[in-house]
């Protein structure tokens, strides 16, 4: 094995060695539903989702079998997200920080 090899193969084994976590302590109690950002994206942003599915039941012509579809979709499409965000979240505090969020940790 080369001088050049074996020194790449030590640094690999060491760079491998090191922890993840950089020492910064978790979330302390920022992890919540309310915050800003949540009235803002439940309030404003989607408002048209809202219009959306009232219109299905409220407008002309109704079709209340599509419209309990429709909602049964997007209640299963958010439900997918809200799950992959909440492993992929504790999976990043366990990593990087030491331990899983707040409310879980």
């Amino acid at each position: 094995m080369s001088l050049l090899a074996g020194a790449l193969d030590v640094t690999a084994s060491a760079v491998a060695n090191l922890p993840l976590y950089h020492g910064y302590e978790p979330t302390s109690g920022t992890t919540g539903f309310s915050g800003p950002g949540t009235w803002i994206i439940f309030g404003l942003i989607l408002m048209p989702v809202y219009v959306m599915t009232i219109s299905w039941f409220v407008g002309n012509p109704s079709d209340e079998k599509t419209g309990l579809l429709g909602v049964v979709y997007l209640v299963g499409i958010t439900a997918n997200m809200w799950v992959g965000m909440l492993i992929l979240t504790v999976l990043i505090g366990l990593v990087f920080y030491g331990g899983a969020p707040s409310p879980l940790g």
